[in-house]
């Protein structure tokens, strides 16, 4: 089913992209009049710039109380994920999940609603920490590992040979494939790939050049070059993420998005907490087993500090310069993740990644072209979740442009001349036999 784009669901995130709260809010109203002929007393939308492609809040219903609410959208396109929400297919997997209260599952009006909770958002809770002593972050990063381990278990419990038809049917397609190409041209960029990249001029740090320029040049970030452009990547990851293709993983039930804004952060005593998910949008039992944990990976992780959540914000701790010398775009920076995230990818490699892909590897269920796959869809993360491109909308800054996109390409693309990055080393850690993963 295909949803117009002056739905109300594409309309509420149009006001809240504009700020228009009030009108935003006007419009989540009425959907949940409409859908479940709830009476609403008030509502308000949250303004905390964490949930790139939905809107949340919180809302007071006649004789029930305050709910928390959410919907996803995928702004600009004529069609949009008809929502599953299968929160209790996760809560059957063995997941902490948040179910619920009220669903609308029909397209344009898609919307959950949550009993309100006291409870904080993960990304919320770790945002503070990034600027904090490293010992500070300790019960979350315990709380983290407990849900990575628990994640594991699942994982190599519910792998198993998926059929192409099966893996190009999972909503989590949604996140990279269909972000990438125009309904039924799968085998050209379109859709927010287009869109993005095409047709308008980048001002990276200050220095400015088109869009065809931005696609072709070669990226260099602090001294370290890199084998492929943009350009290059867009074009491999519709190849590489293909939906049916993928079924060459085999697949997993899985969360599928489970990054930090869609976690709640349990206050316990002493500290210490626990951790919950919600938002299962792109739920399912035969997702992509390499695609499963990409998005909690890069966004936990790379697009902190301050540079993709709150891009207005990256000046006031980090220095990005840019410069252009022939066909290759020059990044220097101090910029780096914090030691929390720093300590969250090593815990996901160590207690997530390695074991999962040693188990596909025993299965034959691990490609040759896995490392370049999970690149692809690494790059992804960042370029497809949002506009890039400084002014746009993406509300981003000329330095977090130029050090956001730097980032995509150190985390798409092969360094050369023998140098290693964070990604680099990320992935030769998690190879189940040597740096090309192969037994």
């Amino acid at each position: 089913m295909n949803a117009a784009p002056d739905s109300p669901a594409a309309r509420a995130l149009q006001a809240a992209k504009r700020g228009d709260w009030d009108g935003a809010a006007a419009i989540v109203s009425g959907i949940v009049r409409e859908s479940f002929g709830l009476q609403v007393e008030s509502a308000e939308v949250s303004r905390d710039g964490y949930s790139l492609n939905s809107v949340n809040g919180l809302l007071r219903v006649a004789g029930e109380g305050e709910y928390f609410f959410k919907f996803h959208h995928e702004e600009g396109e004529e069609r949009t994920l008809q929502e599953l929400y299968r929160g209790e297919l996760l809560r059957e997997a063995g997941y902490p999940v948040d179910v619920p209260v009220h669903v609308s599952r029909k397209v344009g009006h898609q919307l959950l609603l949550y009993r309100r909770r006291q409870d904080r958002r993960l990304v919320e809770v770790c945002a503070e920490l990034d600027f904090r002593p490293a010992g500070e972050a300790m019960p979350v990063t315990r709380a983290q590992r407990v849900l990575d381990s628990l994640t594991r278990d699942i994982y190599l419990r519910t792998l198993h040979p998926v059929a192409p038809a099966q893996a190009a049917a999972e909503p989590i397609n949604q996140l990279f494939h269909h972000r990438l190409v125009d309904p039924g041209q799968p085998d050209r960029a379109g859709g927010r790939a287009r869109r993005f990249f095409w047709g308008r001029d980048f001002d990276l740090a200050g220095t400015v050049v088109p869009s065809a320029f931005l696609r072709a040049a070669h990226w260099e970030l602090n001294g370290v070059r890199y084998a492929d452009s943009i350009g290059a990547l867009i074009e491999r990851s519709i190849g590489l993420l293909e939906p049916r293709a993928l079924a060459r993983f085999g697949g997993v039930t899985a969360h599928g998005d489970a990054h930090n804004a869609n976690v709640w952060w349990e206050q316990g005593r002493g500290g210490d907490g626990s951790l919950s998910m919600f938002d299962p949008a792109f739920a399912g039992t035969e997702i992509c087993a390499l695609l499963a944990e990409v998005k909690a990976t890069f966004h936990n992780v790379l697009a902190h500090p301050l540079w993709l959540y709150s891009p207005a914000r990256l000046g006031e701790h980090f220095r990005v310069a840019a410069r252009i010398e022939g066909a290759t775009i020059r990044v220097e920076t101090d910029w780096q993740p914090s030691p929390l995230r720093v300590q969250f990818l090593q815990d996901k490699a160590d207690i997530v990644w390695r074991p999962l892909l040693r188990a596909m590897a025993v299965r034959g269920l691990l490609a040759p072209d896995w490392r370049a796959s999970l690149r692809c869809a690494l790059f992804c993360c960042p370029t497809l979740v949002m506009d890039l491109c400084a002014g746009g909308s993406g509300g981003h800054v000329p330095a977090s442009s130029a050090l956001g996109l730097a980032v995509a390409v150190m985390a798409g693309s092969e360094p050369t001349g023998g140098k290693a990055d964070r990604v680099s080393a990320f992935l030769d850690s998690i190879a189940p036999e040597g740096p090309d993963g192969r037994r």
